[in-house]
């Protein structure tokens, strides 16, 4: 039996004048959802459309007929799930923004799935020619494999030296002071949280998670107990605390293993383009869902919060990261690009693609937006964790995956370098893609990015967008 459409679909992209987009990796937050402090956690009906919105956006950017910056050789209409690698921790939450988001990006192709059989009956797939896109599951290494009831930032990250980071911020005297000069603020908003916080836990240390309900409260509660009290001053201030809070669990410029998030994140993100480029664009899309903190975790390794502030706040549901590998030389079946004259530009959303502006900033503290190829793995290198025994060595774990590690005093930054074929890439970004596949062989690198991922999570937040409604989590739904 034969596809309809599915040459049409599949047709070689015609050579594009001017700049060609190889491919593309996207990172990006969850939909709406229900209160972190009342777990289970659960995906709203507006959550699946915020993301089935993402998708939709990134598809008339990237697939569509008359897009602009169509990705070179990936299928349009049709998804042909080898040109894609699309991940999510084993949580419902992200699992199922995930599922939303390929649905904006490939929606039902109605008669183009249509099949004639040998009997020469027509059978039309199912709910209009779904197309079922397969997302890639990996468990977290910690005990609780669901991301989005885990309320402390470290908590599911499995790294021995990034927990006790965190834990370290508790007893900074940043945390202190700002404890103490909170504590009426958040005493004063007992009559709204009491249902869900008792006036010892009503104080900065929770500042995220009450941030969280209150800000889930004001999007689904018809009514919330004293609302009055949340004027537009205190949501604020609840943003702008919880802020401050998970920027210092997620990163510190002076011990960045607090941010092992953000580096296992940039290995993989590395690891993405380079198979694309090296396999001249055969995989040329990657999605992955995630959590904010992994967000804030790179942006403080990627010194974006020196190009602006908004990048030290938590990111509102379905914001995404993306990074687009470019050239400006021609890019056909015959024709593929050297390393040498390709590029890599970085964009951010925060919300829903879309809705708002996809921006492009400088990355690494230089002023330009798109950076050579070589350059952008040889900065991302500097503190990606893609080797297994580098992750090891960086958390101070020595037992499970780690313990045949653990007589090693380095983490191996090279391992595998030698494994990788000379294309073109230069020596300090074949070290990283070489510690990169040695994890892929012993571990699975995903695996531990989703360990490091579980990670509190908010819906909307402050960055980028500090006077827009914060959509979070919620009081004591009664709804």
């Amino acid at each position: 039996m034969q596809l309809k459409g599915l040459l049409v679909s599949l047709a070689s992209l015609p050579l594009i004048k001017g700049e060609t987009v190889l491919g593309v990796y996207i990172f990006h937050r969850h939909g709406d959802r229900t209160p972190k402090s009342h777990p289970p956690v659960s995906m709203t009906a507006l959550g699946a459309t915020q993301v089935f919105d993402s998708g939709n956006y990134y598809r008339s950017r990237y697939l569509a007929s008359n897009s602009s910056t169509p990705i070179f050789g990936l299928s349009r209409d049709i998804a042909v799930t080898d040109q894609m690698d699309v991940t999510s921790p084993v949580d419902t939450v992200l699992q199922n923004s995930a599922q939303a988001f390929l649905q904006g990006l490939y929606p039902p192709v109605g008669s183009l799935s249509e099949q004639r059989l040998a009997d020469d009956y027509s059978v039309e797939a199912p709910l209009g020619g779904y197309q079922y896109i397969p997302v890639n599951s990996v468990s977290t290494a910690s005990s609780n494999a669901n991301s989005e009831n885990n309320e402390w930032l470290q908590g599911g990250s499995g790294c021995g030296n990034a927990i006790a980071s965190s834990n370290s911020y508790f007893a900074s005297n940043e945390y202190h002071e700002a404890l103490e000069d909170t504590r009426s603020f958040y005493s004063d908003l007992l009559p709204v949280i009491n249902g869900t916080f008792s006036h010892e836990e009503a104080n900065f240390k929770n500042a995220y998670i009450i941030f969280d309900l209150i800000n889930v409260a004001t999007i689904h509660n018809t009514s919330i107990p004293s609302s009055d009290l949340l004027t537009d001053d205190t949501l604020r201030r609840l943003q702008v605390l919880a802020n401050i809070h998970q920027w210092n669990l997620a990163y510190n410029s002076t011990d960045t293993i607090r941010a092992v998030a953000g580096s296992v994140l940039a290995a993989q993100i590395v690891q993405h383009l380079n198979d694309t480029l090296t396999g001249q664009s055969a995989t040329p899309l990657g999605v992955q869902f995630g959590a904010y903190a992994s967000f804030m975790s790179f942006f403080g390794l990627a010194q974006l919060q020196a190009v602006s502030p908004d990048f030290m706040g938590i990111v509102d549901y379905a914001s995404s990261m993306v990074f687009e590998l470019v050239t400006n030389t021609t890019a056909s079946e015959s024709t593929y690009p050297s390393p040498d004259d390709v590029s890599v530009r970085f964009l951010f959303v925060n919300g829903t693609a879309g809705e708002n502006p996809l921006t492009a900033y400088p990355l690494f503290g230089q002023s330009e937006i798109t950076l050579p190829w070589a350059t952008f793995a040889s900065e991302m290198s500097k503190f990606a964790l893609g080797d297994t025994a580098a992750w090891c060595t960086a958390c101070g774990n020595t037992t499970g995956v780690c313990a045949s590690f653990a007589p090693k005093s380095s983490g191996g930054d090279d391992t595998g370098a030698a494994s990788i074929s000379d294309k073109g890439i230069s020596t300090p970004v074949a070290g990283v893609i070489g510690a990169l596949v040695t994890l892929m062989t012993v571990l699975g690198l995903q695996a531990l990015v989703y360990a490091l991922s579980g990670l509190r999570l908010v819906k909307k937040s402050t960055l980028l967008n500090a006077n827009s409604a914060a959509s979070g989590a919620g009081i004591e739904s009664k709804a």
